[in-house]
């Protein structure tokens, strides 16, 4: 059964989706209309992820993302498959090849090939049994390369921290049909030195530091002084700020070059589920 994930979602961290305000929190989502809640630092969260779904009736459930070197591809085929069955139609799966900090401070292994490692994963997902269908998989994707391998051999591509302008170049990438779900920080703050500040501090560390982000900037036209001073415009563009309009006009910015889904998500200075913002959100985006 196909997954539909709408035209807009929200996308946070999987650690702020648990305890006893998650499940009130995701029927909340649920009942406001978008189309889907990405989950990201998605490794090893399968029960969550079935505690969420069976906390909300319609809300599609994403990866994003789950990594390619944390666990096999059979072990996440099982799962999928388990979610699939109990709720048809509402969990896609997102993998990606994570960044080398990460794999190597968690694992033995040594960062090397990321696309290469990302293909053998679909590979292995493909030999399952049962195979996750192509339909139901996702992958990140910023380089050209990735991108279309996105179109070729899953649902689509689910770009991070990025732009209208990779969105539209990801779209001429993909052609028409597969999905295009770019994420979009967006900062509820009217203040430019309050918001910048907040959006500087969420984008600086670790983002800015690790070469897949720096490259798809540099890429973009930034310059590496811009990136690495985590300039305003740096800032203004990968986070959107001000009234819930403004956030609205980037979000339609990212659907008038190509996307077909917008996963957004609200930062905070704080650990707290923001669902104050998903609802004003919801009024001008929904």
């Amino acid at each position: 059964m196909a997954v539909t994930v709408g035209r807009v979602g929200i996308w946070q961290g999987s650690w702020l989706w648990r305890g006893p305000e998650a499940a009130e929190a995701i029927a909340e989502l649920d009942e406001l209309g978008y189309g889907a809640l990405w989950l990201g630092r998605a490794d090893g969260i399968w029960d969550q992820l079935a505690d969420l779904l069976g906390a909300s009736r319609r809300i599609a459930l994403v990866t994003g993302i789950a990594s390619v070197w944390l666990e096999s591809p059979a072990d996440m085929a099982a799962h999928t498959a388990a979610l699939t069955a109990a709720h048809p139609g509402r969990f896609l799966l997102g993998i990606g090849a994570s960044h080398a900090p990460a794999v190597e401070a968690q694992t033995d292994q040594t960062y090397a090939k990321p696309y290469s490692k990302v293909v053998e994963f679909l590979d292995g997902l493909d030999a399952a049994t049962p195979p996750v269908p192509v339909d139901e998989r996702v992958i990140a994707a910023l380089g050209p390369r990735t991108v279309k391998l996105s179109g070729e051999r899953a649902l689509g591509a689910h770009p991070y921290l990025t732009t209208p302008e990779h969105t539209r170049e990801a779209r001429e990438i993909l052609g028409d049909g597969p999905l295009l779900a770019p994420e979009q920080k967006v900062v509820l703050e009217t203040d430019p030195v309050k918001a910048r500040a907040l959006g500087r501090a969420k984008v600086s560390n670790p983002y800015l530091k690790l070469p897949n982000y720096v490259n798809n900037l540099l890429r973009l036209g930034f310059s590496r002084e811009e990136i690495d001073a985590a300039s305003d415009g740096v800032v203004d563009a990968l986070v959107a700020w001000g009234s819930p309009d403004a956030i609205a006009e980037r979000i339609r910015a990212h659907h008038e070059a190509g996307a077909d889904h917008v996963s957004v998500q609200v930062l905070t200075d704080d650990d707290a589920l923001p669902r104050a913002q998903f609802r004003e959100l919801a009024k001008v985006l929904l």
